[in-house]
């Protein structure tokens, strides 16, 4: 494939910025990738992978002459670091991060950004419960979903250089309105996390089940739970403070939905319950149709 940019430059080098270095290599994306992160030990681990064809010490040398800039960062960082990279975004360059919040990033960033800049937010909906360089597999974002945000008068060729990077990477690309994505993804993604931080710790708290009996019998269920609240607490920290809005009233409803749960059980309401295992087990099945999972036994985990 022909190289869609001449040099993309990635502010943060996690799980999802290494994917994409793996990535964009395989396809021959790009001619020249540069890189940086806060950490002096991400940096190195960085260089001794060669993961990029640089890695820089500032997120100003390593945006320089870029046509695309991604910001891999907690989202709580943002704000900070469109300031101090704005004077040195090329004329015409393409900026855009994945973060998994989309409104609240416009807002910190945009505001920031010299005119001669495009800026298209992006959402990879694609990770493991792994951070750092080495997390990163090319393979990460094959038939998973990457949701741009487009803001209104973009440039439309800048919006579709960056589509085809994400599907030459092996992804599918949708686009959203920020707000109407920042919803879904409460229903989908932020509030899953958030019940599943919540239950473990609900585990942790109950002193009549002991660690090692946690751990001993763990069902599918709480280890699914675990892997999940395994994830950045960093970047969760993050999400569910730049999604308040979304995230609570997802969470209302799902208190509402518990409430009528709790009275079916309590009265012994079998037919109730049964109808609605039904309903959400529909869900399941409509997931894997859609190639977003496996129907394989224990979810495809590899056994020990």
């Amino acid at each position: 494939m022909t190289a869609l940019y001449r040099r993309v430059a990635f502010v943060g080098l996690g799980l999802i910025a290494s994917s994409m270095a793996h990535a964009i290599r395989r396809a021959g994306l790009a001619e020249a990738m540069t890189g940086t992160a806060r950490s002096a030990e991400t940096r190195a681990t960085a260089r001794e992978m060669g993961l990029v064809d640089h890695v820089c010490d500032t997120a100003a040398e390593a945006v320089a002459g870029a046509d695309l800039v991604v910001l891999c960062v907690p989202m709580g960082a943002m704000e900070a670091l469109a300031r101090e990279i704005a004077p040195h975004l090329a004329p015409g360059a393409t900026l855009t991060d994945v973060g998994s919040v989309k409104q609240s990033v416009f807002d910190a960033v945009a505001p920031h950004l010299p005119g001669h800049v495009h800026f298209i937010p992006g959402h990879p909906i694609a990770g493991t419960e792994q951070s750092g360089p080495r997390a990163g597999f090319a393979d990460l974002f094959v038939n998973r979903w990457c949701i741009l945000t487009p803001p209104e008068g973009h440039d439309a060729a800048a919006l579709d250089r960056l589509t085809r990077l994400w599907q030459g990477m092996g992804a599918n690309v949708d686009l959203m309105d920020a707000a109407h994505h920042d919803l879904v993804l409460a229903v989908t993604s932020h509030t899953p996390h958030l019940i599943a931080y919540t239950m473990v710790g609900v585990a942790d708290d109950l002193r009549r089940v002991t660690d090692s009996e946690v751990i001993k019998y763990s069902a599918a269920g709480f280890r699914d739970f675990t892997r999940i609240a395994a994830s950045d607490p960093v970047m969760w920290r993050d999400v569910f403070l730049t999604n308040r809005e979304a995230t609570l009233e997802i969470l209302g409803r799902f208190t509402e939905e518990l409430f009528v749960l709790q009275r079916a059980i309590r009265q012994g309401d079998g037919a109730h319950l049964q109808a609605y295992f039904s309903r959400t087990r529909a869900i399941r099945r409509g997931i894997i149709e859609a190639g977003q999972d496996t129907d394989a036994p224990d979810f495809g985990r590899i056994k020990p």
